[in-house]
């Protein structure tokens, strides 16, 4: 029997929204159980090709560029590829991707593949991934409206946390014993996800009218000047984009890190258990924030958390052990988990309907590029100085910066102007949640929460 959930309507205003309402929504169980299996297979194709590749080229160097290649797309033309999203239904942009994505993953598993060949596959295949990502994202506030936002991509993130540590787990179990009846499990992965999105999402019409089209450039081009052209929008992207450039750090350098402080079967586990510590922290933080933090007070936490993210790793100048350094990076998630859902939340009902799914190709561009840049950067560092030393430092102006960037988050004011007039965009959104009255609603506009 449908579950019927309490509307945001009548349920107190500071009273967050449960799993049970958010899970009640059946377009919603469609989606996250979509996305679960995408995630699940990208991240075991990602095991299983870099064996694939390595035993067929006898070389690292190509098995880290199967590996690195599914963040190409993002780097090369995210934006141009998101904006896609905007001229066609939402459902049937991410069937179309998950489709084109099973046919073409399918076709690793051609014994005798030369690598080029694969790798070529492997980028267009993954040329796939901006778009479908940026219709779910767009489509998610019109599933759920309110608080159950905010508790819907604390799940999201969660799951896709979630996704990655079993993907890799089982992607690296099967691949031991034939890689290719793993590819062949994700390319089965997508097929269940078209068919959940197709049965378990109506149909709406594109987001974009024909009549307001011009060039995939231009169109883009909109998306960047709605994003940084608004005191709101511009003011969420900084912050998500600084957040990116310090919890991340210690999985970067978690291989080097681990064989400074051990070697052989030891420095494994000590990797394995750095690398995982940060998405266990940032599963716990979302689903913690999401489900027994009030809304109000969700808001009032983003800046606090996204000064501890970096904070909370400056006590690695003290050059801890393993284990500790797993439970720094852990909390550092777990305070990035703390402030994504919010943000995140906030932001997209933040933006007008027709601008979505490019604003995401914005935000999802900038993630990628803050992450890289971080890794690179504080490993070239690491070349020269001692790990501990680059984390601390890294992260101690990590810290400077984030005090910047809470200084100029938006007033809980200005958010809701922002919210209002992005609801009138669209009727879907008329049941978007009226202002929220916080600690800080009642001051003016222009001063600091």
């Amino acid at each position: 029997m449908e579950a019927y959930p309490v509307s945001d309507e009548t349920r107190p205003s500071n009273r967050p929204a449960t799993f049970r309402e958010v899970l009640g929504q059946r377009e919603y169980r469609a989606v996250l159980a979509a996305s679960a299996l995408s995630w699940l297979g990208d991240y075991i194709s990602k095991a299983a090709v870099t064996v694939i590749v390595y035993q067929e080229s006898k070389s690292v160097a190509l098995s880290a560029a199967a590996f690195a290649i599914s963040y190409l797309p993002w780097l090369v033309g995210g934006p141009l590829l998101a904006t896609l999203a905007e001229r066609y239904p939402y459902r049937n942009v991410m069937v179309v991707c998950d489709v084109v994505r099973m046919v073409l993953i399918s076709l690793i598993v051609i014994p005798g593949l030369p690598v080029p060949v694969m790798l070529v596959i492997l980028f267009v295949a993954t040329l796939a991934n901006p778009p479908s990502q940026a219709a779910r994202s767009a489509l998610m506030p019109l599933i759920l409206p309110g608080d159950k936002l905010v508790v819907g991509l604390g799940l999201n993130n969660s799951t896709g946390q979630a996704a990655q540590v079993a993907g890799y787990a089982i992607g690296a179990g099967i691949a031991a014993f034939n890689p290719r009846a793993a590819i062949v499990l994700d390319a089965t992965t997508f097929l269940a996800s078209a068919l959940l999105i197709w049965f378990g999402t109506r149909h709406r019409p594109p987001a974009m009218r024909s009549a307001d089209r011009s060039n995939l450039l231009r169109e883009t081009g909109e998306g960047f000047r709605l994003v940084f052209g608004s005191r709101v929008l511009r003011g969420v992207a900084l912050l998500v984009f600084s957040a990116m450039l310090f919890s991340i750090v210690p999985e970067g350098l978690a291989a080097a890190w681990a064989q400074d402080k051990a070697e052989g079967t030891t420095a494994g586990a000590y990797q394995a258990l750095i690398m995982a510590a940060n998405p266990v922290g940032f599963i716990v933080g979302g689903l913690a924030m999401a489900r027994l933090v009030p809304p109000n007070l969700r808001r009032v936490l983003v800046r606090p958390f996204a000064v501890f993210s970096p904070l909370v790793l400056v006590p690695a100048l003290l050059n801890p052990s393993p284990v500790w350094v797993a439970v720094l990076a852990a909390f550092s998630g777990f305070a990035v988990a703390g402030l994504m859902p919010v943000a995140n939340g906030l932001f997209v009902q933040a933006l007008p309907h027709g601008y979505r799914a490019r604003a995401f190709g914005v935000m999802a561009t900038g993630v990628q590029l803050m992450q890289g840049a971080a890794v690179l950067v504080t490993g070239l560092l690491a070349e020269h100085f001692d790990i501990p030393l680059v984390v601390g430092v890294w992260s101690i102006g990590g810290v400077l910066l984030m005090l910047v960037m809470a200084g100029s988050w938006p007033t809980a004011h200005q958010f809701d102007v922002a919210i209002a007039e992005a609801a009138k965009s669209h009727p879907e959104t008329a049941e978007a949640p009226p202002p929220q009255r916080g600690p800080s609603s009642h001051r003016p506009a222009h001063a600091r929460p």
